[in-house]
């Protein structure tokens, strides 16, 4: 059974890339075009693994984490922070909101599966 991944991407490009990527590895993948579809769809999904960009309109990636977290649904699942920015300032944020771990554009296909990997047990 294959980890279903929770996209979340303002960029059209960027969920292609992360769905061809994810998809050619196993994994089952389902998108958000900003962070409040990505909530919404969040409680329907199922997923194993959510993926969130920072800056996004309606709602950012911290917004985000913050009502995954605070939510009713799967609050323990692991949250992976993939963003242009670097910055330690907002690294220590993402961390702080509960955020596991921080990949940044462009990203690395096989590093990309294989923190996945490690993170869904898959």
């Amino acid at each position: 059974m294959s980890a279903h991944i929770l996209a979340i991407d303002d960029s059209r490009t960027i969920r292609a890339l992360l769905t061809a990527t994810l998809e050619k590895a196993g994994f089952a993948v389902t998108t958000a075009v900003d962070g409040v579809d990505g909530v919404a769809k969040f409680q329907d999904a199922a997923a194993d693994l959510v993926i969130t960009d920072v800056n996004m309109p309606n709602k950012d990636g911290f917004g985000v984490i913050d009502d995954i977290r605070q939510g009713t649904v799967n609050r323990a699942v692991p949250v992976l922070v993939l963003t242009t920015e670097s910055g330690a300032a907002l690294k220590e944020r993402a961390r702080k909101a509960g955020a596991t771990g921080w990949i940044v554009k462009p990203f690395d296909d096989e590093a990309l599966v294989s923190v996945i990997r490690r993170l869904t047990g898959t």
